[in-house]
């Protein structure tokens, strides 16, 4: 085959030559580029412009601003209209903003970005990241394989059961955007621990930052700067703060959505005539909490799995005040687990079912268990099957 130069081979592949154009847009006007394509991806995502308002995500606010005076910038109307597919710009710019809701300079201010002292050109919208740093942000996110991932794992177990028994909760951050040795959050749908923070050190904007080792409970890790972590559990939807665990009393002097204002515990036995029931009947119990009777809580016992399909004594009740029901009962549960009943039987319909609520624990533990409850000590304590009662934990 004859020999073919660089253009031949390009016309036989169907590819046109053509010269590299050099970019078309100054510094300045690549800026107001980049800053319209965040708003359009914002567009583009929840189907409608950014707005202001106390309740909106930050970044939301800080679009909702940067669009106000993109909208009041010719040369930005005239640059941007070609892209501006949503009519955008064409839009009125707020006339005020409510004095209660963050201006942009608080706003940046809350992202860790400042802008430059005694420079009040809105045509510079210098918050507006270059490709070069938004890849220099990522670049310092970047995980790497934890290689003493055994140590901090059970920390992550030990946060997890906490948020099953309700000792912790998730809150939206936000409110609280502090960022400290020791604690825990959701991002991306992995939970991260904050394992160590390094030197405060000064940001380029003036600001205190510090650089930090966050793990991840899939075993990974990063070191990554506290205002990057602030970022993007801003930017994450569903970015959560974890509390931290609630060991005091369950009773206190002010109710919570799922507490009920007075209440029984209530323990009972079955008169079921199964036969391991029956040997071991004295042992059996079943612990729960009302905030009604009893006597209306067990009336149709004898027809549900849940009581064994059969009548019911009850042999306790402890009477409270400002009982967090869920949290409550979560708690007995977690105590005597190891002495669960594990037995199945058949529902009306013949189906399996294996009750949950029962345990072979002796009617005295119950009551310890209550008092320590009540005085808030139950959490240093831990239920000993093998010799049937509460013991203290080393």
């Amino acid at each position: 085959m004859a020999d073919m130069d660089d253009d031949d081979l390009l016309e036989a592949l169907g590819v046109e030559a053509a010269p590299n154009k050099a970019s078309m847009h100054t510094a300045q006007q690549e800026r107001l580029i980049a800053g319209f394509e965040d708003i359009l991806r914002f567009v583009e995502a929840h189907g409608r412009a950014p707005q202001h308002g106390e309740d909106r995500d930050i970044f939301e606010r800080l679009y909702a601003v940067r669009l106000d005076r993109l909208r009041g910038l010719p040369e930005a109307r005239d640059l941007l209209a070609p892209m501006d597919t949503a009519g955008l710009l064409d839009g009125q710019a707020a006339a005020t903003v409510n004095p209660d809701e963050l201006d942009e300079d608080a706003l940046l201010a809350e992202l860790g970005i400042d802008a430059p002292a005694g420079d009040d050109d809105i045509t510079q919208l210098r918050h507006v990241a270059s490709f070069a740093e938004r890849k220099a942000a990522e670049e310092i996110a970047n995980r790497t394989r934890c290689e003493d991932f055994e140590k901090f794992q059970p920390l992550f177990e030990s946060v997890e059961n906490d948020l099953k028994d309700g000792r912790r909760k998730t809150l939206r951050f936000g409110r609280d955007a502090s960022v400290l040795q020791g604690n825990f959050f959701i991002l991306g749908g992995q939970m991260a621990y904050v394992a160590e923070v390094g030197e405060p050190i000064r940001a380029p904007n003036g600001e205190a930052d510090a650089r930090m080792r966050v793990i991840y409970s899939n075993g990974t890790e990063s070191n990554l700067l506290q205002r990057s972590l602030q970022r993007a559990l801003y930017k994450d939807e569903t970015g959560r703060r974890i509390t931290d665990a609630d060991n005091g009393p369950l009773f206190g002097d002010t109710l919570e959505p799922d507490d009920i204002e007075s209440g029984t515990i209530y323990v009972l036995q079955s008169k079921s005539d199964h036969p391991f029931v029956a040997q071991h009947r004295e042992l059996i119990h079943k612990i729960g909490v009302t905030g009604g009777k009893v006597e209306t809580r067990i009336a149709a016992a004898k027809d549900d799995a849940t009581y064994l399909l059969a009548g019911v004594d009850i042999v306790a009740t402890y009477k409270l005040a400002h009982i967090n029901r869920t949290k409550l009962e979560n708690l007995f549960h977690k105590i005597f687990a190891p002495a669960q009943l594990e037995l199945t039987i058949e529902d009306r319909f013949g189906k399996p079912v294996k009750p949950r609520e029962w345990f072979l624990v002796p009617l005295q533990a119950i009551d310890e268990a209550v008092s320590r409850i009540r005085d808030g000590s139950i959490t240093n304590y831990i239920y000993d099957p093998k010799s049937a009662q509460l013991k203290a934990q080393k």
